[in-house]
């Protein structure tokens, strides 16, 4: 007869998955949903000033996403991602990185680009017009063209940081992705490469809960997306994305751990698309509820810097109100300075494309050339 006495099993299986990513149970954060300070060591050491400048370049993305949002209405632009609810995360990140380091964004990723000093909005615009003027980055700014391929741009961005290392510099790559590139090849692809030569990249994962309709309980059963970077043997940590000091400081300190020879970081930041994925039609309401959106639209960045700011008698209503107005006309005046670029010909798409010419492609440019000529 068979002993059927139980018996611990050999390994318990269920015990190790209930704790996948219980070391990520508590966002990094310095500044609650209710304005609240809740790590005061990292708040002091953000000076009035640097608040207030979180706050001024939040309120630049806000009107810039509202008046992009317009001109692409009026048929102005072409495909538009929006950054509605994503300005914490986005700049908050970018503003802790040094000019010498190396961006590689996603197509929702302007604002970045923007502010580390590689494009104009003017170039923005001209970028979603496809204008070959709006991927030049300005001398002496690294950056590199905003990706549309999902998760693509983490590949190139370790093979950045790799020749930054091998180089001796003073600098690292960082790249930004969404929640759905977690599910894409690319991205452990160039988080391993990073992490198996020790290469100084800094992977920001802004996880605003949805890959497209997609929502990121669906796309893995990862507790966090953070802990996908323990396989690689890389470090992580998962931040509150609607704080924009947090976002900051842990942007800050991976920044500092990756450039002084540690090799890479994976940052998480838990952030939320306010908005439809992209102008090109999709609609929120046919996939999410406004129970599931109203918790995120009361972590409003904006607002929670806000009021920590009021309180502090630091802004003002008066003030908001003649940055909307200067904000607001500088966009517009860069909508007209990239509707005045002058328009693409065939010929410049062939010459910009092909650095050596095939020759059927020779023949091409002839025949396009003759019939531009025609044109004049």
């Amino acid at each position: 007869m068979s002993d059927t006495t139980a018996t611990a099993p050999v390994v318990d299986f269920a015990a190790i998955k209930a704790g996948l990513g219980e070391d990520y149970d508590n966002p990094f954060q310095v500044l609650d949903e209710n304005h609240r300070v809740v790590n005061q060591e990292v708040f002091d050491t953000f000076t009035d000033d640097q608040l207030v400048h979180f706050m001024e370049i939040m309120l630049r993305e806000r009107i810039l996403h509202e008046q992009t949002t317009v001109f692409s209405k009026q048929g102005r632009l072409g495909f538009y991602a929006p950054t509605l609810g994503q300005e914490a995360s986005q700049l908050g990140s970018v503003t802790a990185f040094q000019p010498q380091d190396y961006l590689f964004p996603s197509y929702r990723d302007l604002p970045q680009m923007i502010e580390h000093g590689a494009i104009t909005p003017a170039q923005g615009f001209l970028w979603s017009r496809g204008h070959v003027q709006g991927n030049r980055m300005a001398d002496g700014h690294r950056s590199w063209f905003p990706q549309i391929i999902i998760g693509a741009q983490h590949i190139a961005a370790a093979g950045a940081a790799l020749g930054l290392k091998k180089n001796g510099e003073d600098a690292v790559a960082f790249s930004y992705s969404g929640d759905g590139s977690t599910s894409q090849g690319d991205t452990y692809e160039g988080l391993n490469f990073a992490g198996a030569f020790q290469a100084p990249l800094v992977m920001i994962i802004q996880n605003n809960g949805w890959a497209i309709s997609v929502p990121r309980d669906y796309q893995t059963h990862t507790r966090t997306l953070a802990q996908k970077a323990v396989a690689a043997g890389v470090p992580s940590v998962q931040v509150d994305g609607m704080d924009i000091l947090a976002v900051h400081a842990v942007a800050k300190a991976a920044r500092d751990f990756a450039a002084a020879g540690n090799g890479p970081v994976m940052i998480e930041t838990l952030t939320y698309r306010f908005g439809a994925h992209s102008s090109a039609g999709d609609d929120p309401s046919r996939y999410r509820t406004h129970e599931q959106e109203q918790p995120w639209f009361d972590k409003d960045p904006l607002n929670r810097l806000r009021e920590l700011l009021t309180e502090k008698d630091l802004w003002s209503a008066e003030h908001e109100a003649e940055l909307k107005d200067a904000y607001k006309k500088e966009f517009r005046a860069a909508i007209k300075e990239a509707e005045a670029a002058p328009h693409q010909t065939v010929t410049e798409f062939l010459t910009n494309t092909f650095e050596e010419p095939t020759p059927n492609i020779v023949k091409q440019l002839e025949e396009a050339a003759a019939a531009e000529a025609e044109e004049k």
